[in-house]
């Protein structure tokens, strides 16, 4: 049966079916899509501090001959940013101050982008899209935050 020859209401299953899938989609709770969000940024920033931290010296040595950064002396700009590593993607795991923690990871990923990896812009947009939902959507129902906040009866 060619196109030309096929019933409207033929034509129309393909049609119905995308419209199921997408209803189907939109059904999915945002608190489903933020876990994967803060797994993914949390990997990220984590997986960075693991490379200062399996040689310092040569993390010491990043801040100071390629990265750079202005008005930070390179040992405490390399204190700060491990800190920030470390700290934030358990922070993100738990669902614990997710909102100032993006916001926070953006101003980071900001200097990064700014000062140290312009031409990374592709990554560090990617970084920013998951951190701006964050930010503005929060942690989802499946966190601390939420936890917290229900407790304290908001």
């Amino acid at each position: 049966m060619t196109n030309a020859t096929q019933s409207p209401h033929t034509r129309s299953r393909p049609i119905q079916r995308a419209l199921r899938a997408v209803a189907w989609l939109e059904r999915v709770p945002y608190s489903a899509l933020a876990i994967p969000l803060r797994l993914a940024v949390a990997t990220v920033f984590w997986n960075s501090a693991m490379t200062k931290l399996a040689n310092w010296d040569t993390a010491i040595e990043l801040f100071r001959e390629e990265y750079r950064l202005p008005l930070l002396p390179p040992e405490l700009a390399a204190y700060m940013a491990v800190s920030i590593e470390l700290s934030t993607p358990v922070l993100l795991v738990l669902g614990l101050a997710t909102r100032p923690v993006a916001l926070l990871l953006l101003g980071m990923t900001a200097v990064i982008e700014v000062f140290v990896y312009p031409l990374a812009w592709p990554t560090h947009i990617q970084w920013a899209a998951m951190l701006l939902v964050l930010l503005c959507r929060g942690a989802g129902n499946w966190s601390l935050d939420h936890w917290l906040w229900r407790r304290s009866g908001r």
